[in-house]
């Protein structure tokens, strides 16, 4: 006997309605039903649009990427499981065994990792290099140099690479040049319309802002080389959370508030510590004793982003006792929240280098990163002021 319809587990598609959603749903669906054999294989070959399984896409990921893409200027970009997992689709999806990449020699601390110890393990060879020192780049550049890596503003060194002159040394060699925009964002910075051929974005950071959300972007000009990061992170499963990507939207729809009042304390809060006798230097892009300054002020138009980091006399023990005073302050491993951040590199991103490898890069024991939240600005100096004279007495 046929089962009625009202004993199937899912009898009934869902309600019609004469309106729709302001807020985009959220999509936990990992399958989506098709009619037809013929009209699934109309959507794998590209005649229609439609989802098959989440892992090769799904409405909130294309919800966040067509997004971004726009903020970025390009299209078909693809979300990601997390930043490294955007990282990990450009070296590993578009490299092979044989190949040359150079990095910058001030990546993210993971970035390093895998250049140092993921890639040679598969036989791809890398190398490090001043991003700021075209010649510098230039020398490492080898017959089998495939790719160049670098972030626009180093993460926590907040140095900023010379992408023009990469981008020209780039497309001279026919080698392709890889941008990591996490910490200027489009707002500041955009790599595409400076000859990048690929950009990448750690959304958990600034972009989402919340600190809920683990998310990565990545995207190439060239549709080729799009299509390959995309078939990349489908086959290994860099999927991101329709969950993840849903908080995005949200965080990605007050970004630019969020920006400029972040960017706007994080300028004071550096010509404030520059000011504090226990600090022994401040590293912001729009200082003019920034090393970068002028480069700086040419690329980034003026935008020194809501990053600052500096270094306080004393090493680790002051550092405890700054963490210790900083009250109101989170001490964690992150950035982009919509509370100020404190981060050390050398028990953190950098833990894995030796003290002589994070001394050449200026990561000293009482070396900090602050990621600039929303708080009142004189509040969050206050702070400031009393945590450095907390851990250096008598500076």
């Amino acid at each position: 006997m046929k089962n009625s319809r009202g004993s199937l587990v899912r009898p009934h598609p869902l309600p019609e309605s004469a309106s729709r959603p302001v807020v985009t749903p959220l999509s936990p669906s990992v399958v989506y039903a098709s009619d037809t054999p013929d009209a699934l294989d109309a959507q794998y070959e590209g005649r229609v649009h439609g989802y098959t399984y989440s892992r090769e896409g799904h409405p909130n990921a294309d919800v966040v990427a067509a997004r971004l893409d726009g903020m970025e200027g390009v299209a078909g970009g693809v979300v990601t499981g997390s930043g490294m997992a955007a990282v990990s689709a450009v070296l590993l999806g578009l490299l092979k065994a044989g190949d040359h990449v150079i990095g910058g020699n001030q990546l993210y601390g993971r970035s390093l990792r895998m250049m140092k110890e993921d890639l040679p393990r598969l036989d791809i060879a890398t190398s490090l290099a001043d991003p700021g020192d075209v010649k510098a780049v230039e020398a490492a550049i080898r017959p089998e140099t495939k790719l160049i890596l670098v972030e626009a503003v180093s993460n926590p060194t907040l140095r900023v690479a010379d992408i023009d002159g990469l981008a020209k040394l780039a497309k001279d060699r026919g080698i392709l040049l890889a941008v990591d925009n996490t910490f200027t964002t489009p707002r500041a910075f955009r790599p595409f319309e400076h000859g990048a051929d690929i950009v990448i974005h750690s959304i958990t950071k600034l972009l989402a802002g919340h600190s809920d959300v683990m998310l990565g972007w990545v995207a190439a000009k060239d549709p080729a080389l799009a299509q390959r990061l995309r078939v990349f992170s489908v086959t290994a499963g860099l999927t991101a959370s329709p969950f993840d990507c849903w908080l995005a939207e949200r965080g990605m729809l007050t970004f630019d508030l969020r920006f400029e009042r972040a960017q706007a304390t994080a300028a004071a809060l550096a010509d404030h510590l520059a000011t504090l006798p226990g600090v022994k230097r401040v590293i912001y892009p729009m200082r003019a004793d920034h090393p970068d300054h002028t480069r700086a002020a040419a690329l980034l138009q003026g935008q020194g982003c809501n990053m600052v980091s500096f270094e306080l006399k004393g090493g680790r023990e002051a550092a405890n006792a700054f963490t210790r005073a900083a009250e109101g302050l989170s001490f964690a491993p992150t950035l982009g929240d919509v509370g100020t951040t404190l981060s050390h590199p050398a028990s953190s991103s950098h833990r894995a280098l030796t003290p002589e490898e994070r001394a050449a890069l200026g990561l000293s024991e009482g070396f900090f990163r602050v990621s600039v939240g929303l708080e009142e600005p004189k509040a969050l100096l206050a702070i400031f002021a009393e945590a450095v004279a907390a851990a250096v007495p008598g500076a």
